[in-house]
């Protein structure tokens, strides 16, 4: 008998039975790299409040940090503050990644499509050209019988 299956469980089995394209990704990561933002703006300015005195002065650190510009002009000093930067860095490094990933798909599967339709009409026109020649042939063959 199977175990009942959690609410995550079912949502995390629906998100993966889905066909994700390039665009669902860039909207997943574009979420995730909002949430990572705002959530590492509040824990730097709760934990490090010294170097971090306003929300907005954090929120511009991890704006900073998670796209990876890093002016320098608010950098944390407390260990905590710095493993917070780290683990914001890591993750804001992995979602450049992915994003060039998930456009560099797009723009490979359109080419892809696109040449698969122009190497239909290439077939097609040979088929056709088969054709023809297999009609010319029977009928010569019909003269001759």
């Amino acid at each position: 008998m199977a175990a009942p299956q959690s609410r995550s469980d079912r949502q995390l089995e629906r998100l993966a039975s889905t066909t994700l394209t390039a665009r669902s990704a860039g909207q997943y990561i574009a979420v995730a790299t909002l949430a990572v933002t705002i959530i590492a703006a509040f824990a730097i300015w709760l934990l490090d409040n010294e170097d971090f005195p306003t929300i907005g002065t954090a929120l511009w650190w991890a704006v900073q940090t998670v796209t990876t510009v890093g002016y320098g002009d608010v950098v944390p000093t407390t260990a905590v503050g710095r493993l917070i930067g780290t683990i914001v860095m890591l993750l804001g490094i992995g979602f450049v990644t992915v994003v060039t990933a998930s456009i560099t798909a797009m723009f490979i599967e359109r080419a892809r499509t696109r040449l698969r339709g122009e190497m239909d009409d290439v077939h097609a026109a040979r088929l056709d050209r088969i054709d023809e020649r297999l009609d010319r042939i029977e009928a010569l063959l019909g003269e001759k019988g």
